[in-house]
């Protein structure tokens, strides 16, 4: 499959925009019983995208499925699409821009239709990108797309496919991952966090956070943020919300030294009786809780700044780079600086 820069250009500008046509068109690939927020979601990024703020819109959404017509989601809601085949002529000898194989209830029977995974892989070498949301992955892997290369999908299906496509190099923490000009992303929300970097490569920094703003959305996340939310985690384990003024003022302090004493005094508990209910309630200590927030807070400052692993190092309050890239050995089973080499939002 040719390189995604060698198509557009004869040398790799600094953004894509800068030599991209006035409209790029996206194709979403569909199948019966998607779930509906997979499609919509990146569908509303790349829809509204411009190139600054007094531009037409940067793409030309389509949507297609093997047979076309009306395409049931998870919801009441259906789809209206084209048949694949006609994108297969329109495009045989030019090239589309991006295609998104989408995830849902159906991916697994899609993936074992042979006819529809053929097509897939048809569309595929037509594309300069090829990405999935979701368990779209498994359509993805049923025609071959991302043996020898590094994927993910939503938690819940990343067992299916590392099982089924032994030849995956499946990650089961990111929410999306870029190998070469194939995409793939973890579930739901995660495939708007993998259009808006998409955008971010396309169009630059500025249009992907002027479609952020628009959107809502409270941060571009990069794709070394984890698809689960130790914040969620927290709050599930402590549905009461006893400890989330807690856990709000560790990440409000975190520069400093705290101790489980200083803790209690926040909860206005003895040490002793704070740091029993603590793990019973959180289900680790709290001298482990502090430092997995700490990483947590590292993580977000890796991927989305340009700090020095040392200043990261300091705001979060480890101290020194040493004390925090053996926290992220522990935690994470990865350094600091390839954490940031890997996941950083560019």
């Amino acid at each position: 499959m040719p390189s995604y820069y060698a198509k557009l250009a004869d040398h790799v500008p600094d953004r894509i925009a800068d030599r991209m046509p006035d409209q790029l068109n996206v194709l979403f690939i569909v199948y019966s019983n998607i779930v509906l927020l997979d499609l919509v979601g990146p569908l509303q990024v790349f829809s509204h995208a411009r190139k600054n703020t007094l531009s037409d819109p940067a793409y030309q959404t389509n949507i297609a499925s093997f047979d076309g017509g009306n395409i049931k989601t998870n919801t009441i809601l259906k789809i209206d699409t084209d048949p694949i085949a006609n994108w297969l002529v329109k495009h045989q000898n030019t090239s589309i821009h991006t295609l998104v194989v989408i995830g849902g209830d159906g991916a697994t029977a899609a993936s074992q239709d042979q006819s529809f995974v053929d097509q897939v892989r048809q569309l595929a070498d037509l594309s300069m990108r090829v990405c999935s949301v979701c368990s779209g992955a498994l359509v993805l892997a049923a025609a071959g797309l991302l043996d020898g290369r590094r994927a993910v999908t939503h938690w819940e299906d990343c067992d299916q496919l590392a099982a089924q496509y032994p030849a995956v190099n499946v990650e089961v923490d990111p929410i999306y991952i870029k190998d070469g000009n194939i995409w793939t992303s973890a579930g739901i929300t995660a495939g708007i966090d993998m259009a808006l970097a998409i955008i971010e490569e396309d169009l630059g920094k500025p249009a992907t956070i002027e479609m952020a703003r628009s959107l809502v959305t409270p941060m571009v996340r990069s794709g070394g943020q984890s698809q689960f939310s130790p914040k969620l985690d927290r709050q599930a384990r402590d549905a009461e919300g006893r400890f989330s003024s807690l856990h709000d003022w560790i990440i409000d302090n975190i520069q400093q030294k705290i101790s489980v004493d200083d803790m209690a005094e926040e909860c206005g508990m003895s040490s002793r009786n704070f740091s029993r209910r603590y793990t019973e309630i959180m289900g680790a200590s709290p001298a482990k809780a502090i430092e997995a927030i700490r990483i947590d807070v590292a993580r977000e400052l890796l991927t989305t700044t340009k700090k020095s692993v040392k200043m990261v190092a300091a705001i979060c309050g480890f101290q020194d780079d040493e004390r925090m890239r053996r926290a992220f050995l522990r935690h994470i089973k990865t350094p600091p600086s390839q954490y940031r080499a890997q996941f950083q939002l560019r």
